[in-house]
């Protein structure tokens, strides 16, 4: 049974750095793609950022230049780290999993995902 577990989550001011990682078991994490989405509240969910199983990368227009996605395939982890925070970045970050080794940018392209972390910015 494949588990994503998110972790490093928090309330900073603007401005600052915050690092999520999402350790994942019960997969062969080396081959799937994986990615990270927020939900703020009202809205609906949408990608942050994605990366292949080779390591390419994806991120969305709002976050390019302060967020990046990496991954640990030694430790099953893959991280997003978050700098420049601004309020608008508040929401519940989710971790998700695909079964292919490209990156997916649709919710629909992920079989796997967390439970969520919340992240809050104030201002």
């Amino acid at each position: 049974q494949a588990q994503l577990v998110e972790s490093g989550g928090g309330l900073v001011q603007a401005g600052a750095s915050l690092r999520l990682s999402c350790a994942a078991s019960g997969l062969t994490f080396s081959r799937y793609g994986m990615g990270w989405f927020r939900q703020a509240p009202g809205k609906q969910r949408e990608l942050v950022a994605a990366i292949s199983s080779g390591g390419s990368t994806k991120a969305a227009d709002s976050v390019k230049g302060r967020f990046t996605i990496s991954r640990d395939n030694a430790k099953n982890t893959v991280y997003l780290q978050m700098n420049s925070l601004k309020p608008e970045d508040t929401a519940v970050y989710y971790c998700a999993a695909r079964a292919m080794s490209w990156l997916g940018v649709t919710i629909s392209d992920y079989d796997y995902w967390g439970q969520g972390t919340q992240v809050t910015v104030s201002s």
